[in-house]
Parts: structure tokens; sequence; C-alpha cells
């Protein structure tokens, strides 16, 4: 059990408390992990998957997508199941997979009384040598919705959802739009004019997201056809918009209501290569470093429980 209890702007703890009682309660054997550091985290929840002594049964997470996404460098391709207790503040893995986010007690009985599902992830290539890739399970937003996010991560008010509301008002003032080069690999789309095998895209862009999943934000609809286990990686690319005409479609990306708008363009594949000059990237709500990155979509990578 890993937590962190600076989720959900302090709830983490208490929804910790409450899972864990429940746990024991019902007879399971729990060992938590509460480390100093996420990479002293990822090391003994590793050190207990890998170690000589019997696998754990499942690694359960308390905590938000973030907390979700450091335990991802453990998990990934292990086989061992990974349960959650949603206690951040988007839970946009546990949402898109039902499991409760707002009872802790019902979420720790799902640990115990739900099925296994096989989901894909999505992998981050950095360049240069000996660059250790990042996973993740939701959504990588580049450009001016990882600015955004970022800004978000450091707000304590407002509260859920319309922090990140409040993050993209402010950051429409900012820098705005950026030469991208998305490069789609195994395309499976027909938004380009050569669909296919290495399309090429080159535009001024406001942003592109990449979507293993649906939503991120705490259930923006970014990728709205995204599938957690196709195979494939479903991006957004929203063009050279003006700030008042960001400002317009904002409520329309959130509520993935923007098909037909020129300026907004969805693509599918399995892997993606972006570029831009001095863009950030977030995964999974956390910082991924600024382009060029590689993503590439990892069929069956997690074990994840679900009612």
């Amino acid at each position: 059990m890993v937590t962190n209890p600076q989720s959900g702007l302090g709830k983490g703890s208490e929804m910790a408390s409450a899972a864990i009682a429940r746990l024991r309660a019902r007879g399971a054997e729990v060992t938590e992990v509460c480390a100093p550091t996420p990479a002293e985290s990822v090391r003994q929840v590793r050190d207990s998957i890998a170690g000589p002594g019997q696998k754990p049964d499942a690694v359960v997470c308390i905590g938000g997508d973030g907390l979700i996404n450091v335990i991802l460098a453990a998990v990934a391709e292990t086989g061992v199941p990974l349960g959650m207790v949603p206690a951040g503040t988007g839970n946009d893995l546990a949402r898109e997979l039902g499991v409760p986010t707002d009872d802790p007690i019902a979420a720790a009985d799902l640990v115990l009384d739900g099925r296994t599902r096989t989901i894909d992830l999505g992998r981050i290539e950095f360049p240069g040598p000996g660059a250790t890739p990042m996973w993740f399970a939701t959504v990588t937003g580049t450009g001016f919705d990882a600015r955004v996010t970022l800004r978000a991560n450091h707000m304590y008010w407002p509260r859920g959802r319309l922090r990140y509301t409040v993050a993209a008002l402010a950051e429409v003032s900012g820098r705005f739009t950026v030469p991208y080069r998305v490069e789609l690999i195994g395309a499976v789309t027909e938004g380009l004019t050569n669909p296919g095998v290495g399309s090429l895209l080159e535009t001024e862009a406001v942003m592109v997201a990449v979507g293993n999943t649906r939503t991120y934000g705490g259930g923006m609809l970014i990728c709205p056809d995204a599938v957690l286990d196709d195979g494939l990686l479903d991006l957004t690319v929203v063009g050279a918009l003006s700030r008042v005409e960001m400002l317009r479609l904002l409520p329309a990306l959130s509520a993935g209501k923007r098909r037909n708008h020129p300026e907004v363009k969805q693509f599918r594949a399995a892997a993606v290569t972006l570029t831009a000059p001095g863009a950030p990237a977030t995964a999974d709500g956390e910082p991924a470093g600024t382009l060029p990155i590689t993503i590439r979509a990892v069929p069956g990578a997690l074990t994840v429980l679900v009612p």
C-alpha cells in the first residue's frame, strides 16, 4: 500500500487510514510504503516485487494520478495488479476504470473483490544516451496544456477541476503558438494528407495532447475517442488559435465537443515523435521535461483491479 499524505491537498492521509483499516479488518496483510521521496517509494515497491520473498498480491496506490505515475516505474510489465484508492485532485485513471473516487471503503473493498484487467500504457522516450523512459497511464500534454497543468500543480485554490480552468485563464496571456513537428508512426487515421506509416504534420499549434485514456484534469475530455486497450495513442492537435479563440474553445475542449472546429485535429497512431522549441510536457499531470520526445503505446503493460 503506497500512500501520499499530500494527495488531494491533504486528504490523502485520511483516505489512507480508512482504506488500510478496512483492508486489515477484512483479513488482508498490508505493508505500507510512505517513503520520503518518489524514488524511494519506487525502490521499496520494486524490491517487494523482485525480491526473494513472495510477490505481493497487489500494489495499491492511495493518492492521485501523480502517485500512480510514480509507481508505474515499479509495476509496469510485472503482471502484479495495481489497485487504487483515489485521493487526488483529478483521479482520471480511476474514473476511466470505474473505481469509486469518493469512498475509500468501497475502493478498498474493490481491491479484494474486484477483477483484473490488462490495459496499455504510454512510454515517453527522451533523446540522449542513457535517458530513462517515463511511463504514463492517462494523457501526456505538451505546450499550452502542459503549462496549465504545471501552474495548477502549484495552486492551492480553487480546489478540484476549477483549478485547471483558473490556470488556463492565467496561461492564455503567456507564450502561445509554437511550430510543431508531429511524426506519426503506425498511423491509422485520415487526418493527414498521406496517412500511414511515417505520416508527418508540421504546423503552428497551441498544444498537442497524447492520450492513452480520454480525460485529464479531473474529467476534461481532451481525447474523447481514446481506448486504453487498443494498442494505440490518440492525439488532439489544437492549431494556431488567437487568445480570444482559445478562450472561446476551452469549454468545448473540456467537454470533447470540438470536432467541427477547423483548428482542432485528431489522430491515432502506435507512436508519435513531437518536436517544438521550448514546449514543456507533462504525463499524468507530472513534469515530463521538454520536447522533443517520442511516445509509444505499450500494449498490455499494466494489470489493474477494476469492478
